[in-house]
């Protein structure tokens, strides 16, 4: 018995570590399960300025992205992968960013880009995304007479900002004009007879955009009281103001870039130069751009824009409250901001229609895209690859924001290339432009 009872004793400490094993064995099979299941992440690049000239504007993008990409992850993600953003610093030079952008795409293996600021950036990146099939999202207002199957645009046109901000400035400010055919009866004037000044950077969008206002001017019977053109980071622009000064305008038509807005209006300052006397329409002034310290007040002078941060619906009230949860009480956002934040918004509506964030899936359904942006209802153009958006003019108050004088009361159909000339003539006109542009620029 004794010997029995030893036998049975060693074959139950046998049995123990054999459950063990099999309960581990358990485990480890459920924990691969379990991790098996976890997707990994979908990769998007960002392509902005974090140094250099254009680092101010640009990084309020990132922040808009990031947000938008908080929101999808919190969301599900696509499909439960979580979006994740590789965000490189283009420090404010069009060619390394094409070189990041090579990068982001065939080493880190990112599905889509997103960024740029100005028109050499994004020219830059497009020669990219076309040779590897890829997509870039733009989110900047900008001249137009382009269109890539490879970029989604999503900032305005000159049909949605430029064109109708001008139709009502010739309405609205400066003397009364002459009426026209229609004000005759319905006493509203067409501008004809106004004079008007119109300055701007040497650059693509002041180029392009010099075009379109005065194919516009000439059609209202509008008198060009001056013209000049100033080249990027000119430190001294009293001989431009003075000219203003001089030519006594009815109003200023401003395509004037970025900070260099701050030494104009400096300068029109010096002169006393006030809206009263000679209002300034610009078509390149944000209210990030405005909340700069360097910035002087412009206040009672007026922009256009398709986003201005004092909208009063909901869906915009919302949004800035989300930017200002996350950034700060004190963050400002704008347009371009916006804009970035929709498009991310688009990518990931057109991956979950995909059922993939791979960039072949999206781009099939991107083109049928649509959604309640802060700006209003934003669809994608599938003949142009452009967003319809809603034209408006602010007037700029003392606290760097804008009350909305005017929108257009519909998002208007995006026309890269206006119609009025065909794709060929546009072509021709502007390499003829393009090889007269230094004449107008100030030395």
């Amino acid at each position: 018995m004794p010997t029995e009872k030893r036998a049975t004793g060693i074959s139950g400490t046998r049995r123990i570590p054999l459950v063990l094993l099999i309960l581990v064995l358990i485990g480890g099979a459920l924990a691969v399960s379990h991790y098996s299941t976890v997707k990994p992440p979908i990769r998007i690049g960002v392509l902005h300025s974090l140094t250099g000239t254009m680092a101010e504007s640009e990084k309020p993008l990132v922040d808009a992205l990031r947000l938008a990409i908080e929101e999808a992850n919190a969301a599900g993600g696509i499909k439960g992968q979580k979006i994740e953003a590789i965000v490189v610093d283009c420090g404010s030079d069009p060619e390394h960013c094409a070189q990041e952008a090579e990068r982001l795409i065939t080493l880190e293996q990112v599905q889509a880009l997103f960024g740029c600021w100005t028109s050499a950036c994004r020219k830059a990146v497009k020669k990219v995304v076309e040779k590897h099939h890829h997509i870039l999202f733009y989110a900047l207002r900008y001249e137009g007479m382009e269109q890539s199957t490879n970029i989604l645009y999503g900032g305005g046109v000159p049909n949605q900002q430029i064109m109708p901000a001008v139709h009502w400035a010739l309405v609205n400010l400066g003397n009364r004009g002459e009426p026209g055919q229609s004000g005759i009866q319905s006493g509203i004037h067409s501008g004809r007879g106004k004079r008007v000044y119109l300055t701007g950077s040497n650059d693509d969008f002041s180029r392009v955009a010099s075009i379109l206002i005065k194919d516009l001017l000439a059609a209202h019977g509008t008198i060009i009281a001056g013209e000049r053109y100033i080249s990027a980071g000119l430190p001294d622009m009293d001989d431009l103001a003075a000219d203003i000064a001089g030519k006594r305008p009815d109003m200023v038509l401003n395509t004037i870039s970025g900070t260099d807005n701050a030494m104009f209006f400096r300068a029109l300052q010096k002169r006393e130069i006030t809206p009263e006397r000679i209002p300034v329409l610009s078509f390149s002034i944000t209210e990030v751009g405005l909340s700069a310290e360097e910035m002087p007040p412009m206040a009672g002078h007026y922009a256009a824009r398709n986003y201005f941060q004092s909208i009063r619906g909901a869906e915009n009230k919302a949004f800035v409250s989300r930017f200002r949860d996350r950034f700060g009480q004190d963050a400002v956002i704008d347009g371009p901001g916006e804009a970035s934040y929709v498009n991310l918004q688009m990518w990931v509506q057109a991956a979950l229609e995909a059922d993939s964030g791979d960039v072949a899936q999206v781009q099939r359904t991107i083109l049928r895209q649509s959604l309640p942006a802060p700006e209003g209802l934003v669809s994608v153009d599938p003949a142009t690859r452009h967003v319809w958006k809603i034209a408006r003019v602010g007037k700029a108050r003392g606290d760097g924001q804008f009350d909305i004088v005017w929108d257009s009361g519909r998002p208007l159909e995006p026309a890269p290339f206006p119609s009025y000339r065909s794709r060929e003539e546009w072509d021709q006109l502007l390499s003829r432009s393009e090889e007269a542009s230094l004449s107008l620029a100030s030395p």
